[in-house]
């Protein structure tokens, strides 16, 4: 990963979320706040990396991330209430807990967002990733997506072969894709003791 941990933190900040209904788009600390290391986040499978975010055409460090892991699909996503058709269903639609079959791959090159995504006892850690931050959610992983306060972000979305942006919403434990992520990831320090989706 690039760079220190304390300069990832820079662009890349998670903390535990508290239980509270107000919108979405709050930062959702809980008190005292609670933050999550950017090595827990590894534990759970979220890798990050800080990049240029200005110089991304050119950067060679994410050339080099796209090369070694073979993310040939290349696109971007601006989402904010004026670029994005159908505004207020997509952003209801990102908010819903889901998983994907595959890695999902955000590096944000302009503006911010949350994603969320639970830990070994089933908690939303929320992820907040600013310009320059990247991160790869694994294949299996209850996560969603909302914007900050701020309402705007631009992010490149890489992909393996053709996208597959196909979501599924959550109780989806019996894809392939969340037993080989709670085998690969939950099993260890939860010993065995995976959470049912469906309890």
């Amino acid at each position: 990963m690039i760079g220190k941990g304390n300069e990832r933190e820079e662009v890349i900040q998670a903390w535990y979320m508290d239980d509270s209904d107000e919108d979405q788009r709050l930062p959702h600390h809980r008190e005292p706040k609670e933050y999550v290391s950017l090595d827990k986040l590894a534990e759970l499978g979220v890798l990050s990396w800080r990049l240029d975010a200005d110089n991304y055409e050119n950067d060679e460090e994410l050339k080099k991330i796209r090369e070694e892991r073979g993310y040939s699909y290349m696109d971007f996503c601006e989402v904010c209430p004026e670029k994005l058709p159908n505004y207020e269903e997509k952003i209801k639609n990102f908010f819903e807990e889901h998983l994907h079959t595959d890695e999902e791959i955000r590096y944000c090159v302009a503006g911010s967002g949350y994603f969320d995504v639970r830990d070994h006892n089933d908690k939303w850690i929320r992820v907040w990733v600013k310009k320059g931050g990247m991160i790869v959610l694994p294949a299996g992983i209850y996560h969603r997506f909302t914007l900050d306060t701020d309402n705007y972000i631009k992010a490149m979305r890489l992909f393996v072969g053709d996208p597959i942006w196909t979501p599924f919403n959550r109780p989806h434990d019996h894809l392939p894709a969340r037993k080989e992520y709670i085998e690969n990831f939950l099993r260890e320090e939860g010993g065995g003791q995976a959470v049912d989706a469906a309890a």
